[in-house]
C-alpha cells in the first residue's frame, strides 16, 4: 500500500510499485484529463506536475511518486482559472484537444519557473507534440499565459 498525495489529498493505492503513475491517475482514481498517448513519455499527452516540474506519467512509475506532490490538469486550479487555462481559451488553441491537457501542464509549469521565456526556451522546455499541428496556436497561447501570469504576480 502506497500513499500519493495528488492535488492536494492523500490516496492509498495498492498496486506495483513499477506501475506508471497514468494508470493509477485514469483507472484507479478516474482522473482522466491527463491522457494517455505514446506509453514512452515522448509525447507529452500524460504531463502532470511532480513537485511543480513537468513530467511524463506514463513512464514516471507509482514508487517514484510516493512522497511527492502531483498536480493533474483536474487540480490545477479551481473553475479553469489558471492563467494558462485562460489564454488557450482567448486564443481557441485546441484543435481536437487530445493533447491540450498535456501542454497545458507543460506551459504552466514552465512560467512558474521562468515567467518570461524567451522562443528558444519555449521549444526547450514544451516539447509536447500535437496530432492537430497547432503548434502556430499552442505558440501564441503560451504567450499570452505569460502575459497573463505576469500581470498577476504585479
Amino acid at each position: 500500500m502506497q500513499t500519493l498525495e495528488i492535488n492536494g489529498k492523500k490516496y492509498q493505492i495498492d498496486v506495483e510499485a513499477e506501475m506508471p503513475l497514468l494508470w493509477v491517475l485514469r483507472d484507479d482514481l478516474g482522473l482522466t484529463g491527463t491522457k494517455f498517448g505514446c506509453g514512452i513519455g515522448e509525447c507529452g499527452a500524460c504531463t502532470v506536475h511532480i513537485n511543480g516540474q513537468a513530467a511524463r506519467s506514463c513512464s514516471f512509475p507509482v514508487a517514484a511518486a510516493v512522497g511527492t506532490k502531483i498536480t493533474t490538469i483536474e487540480g490545477l486550479s479551481h473553475h479553469n482559472k489558471h492563467p494558462v487555462q485562460q489564454a488557450w481559451l482567448e486564443e481557441q488553441v485546441p484543435q481536437c484537444g487530445y493533447c491540450q491537457s498535456g501542454q497545458i501542464m507543460a506551459t504552466a509549469a514552465l512560467l512558474a519557473k521562468n515567467p518570461k521565456p524567451t522562443a528558444e526556451e519555449v521549444e526547450d522546455n514544451i516539447t509536447n507534440l500535437c496530432r492537430c499541428g497547432t503548434y502556430v496556436r499552442v505558440r501564441r497561447g503560451i504567450s499570452r499565459s505569460a502575459e497573463l501570469m505576469r500581470k498577476q504576480r504585479v
